[in-house]
């Protein structure tokens, strides 16, 4: 019944995935999220602290955990908003971005095995299309 059930393969994708994205990363030490952060900043300078927790889908006071480690990091910085002092903006930093520029092949090559084991760019864009229905 479990090989089924829908929320039971998207764990077990999800845990293969991260797995794979671990140990790509693992000289990085980097984690998933933190690479998610730096990744949505480099389109989004400025975005509101709250948004890009939103985006991501990470509560907002776990956000505050993440952001402190990428600030101690230098990767990132917060700055108070011109119009709205209660409002941090996130920016990358140029250290963030060098190390950003240093991650993208590695993310690159994650990305390619994982399209390969779909079958290719098609499949991969069904499993997205089919994703979104999950949650728009």
């Amino acid at each position: 019944m479990m090989e089924a059930a829908i929320g039971f393969r998207l764990r077990r994708a999800q845990l293969s995935t991260f797995q794979d994205f671990n140990e790509s990363f693992s000289v990085k030490g980097l984690r998933p999220t933190d690479f998610a952060v730096l990744l949505l900043l480099t389109r989004n300078q400025g975005s509101k602290q709250s948004d890009v927790a939103e985006a991501l889908g990470i509560q907002r006071a776990n956000f505050v955990a993440i952001v402190d480690g990428l600030e101690a990091k230098g990767f990132v910085e917060r700055r108070k908003s011109e119009t709205d002092r209660r409002v941090q903006s996130l920016f990358m930093t140029s250290a963030g971005e060098a190390y950003l520029a240093e991650l993208m092949p590695i993310w690159q090559d994650h990305e390619a095995r994982l399209v390969a084991l779909l079958g290719g760019p098609g499949q991969r864009d069904a499993l997205i299309a089919l994703l979104d229905k999950l949650y728009d």
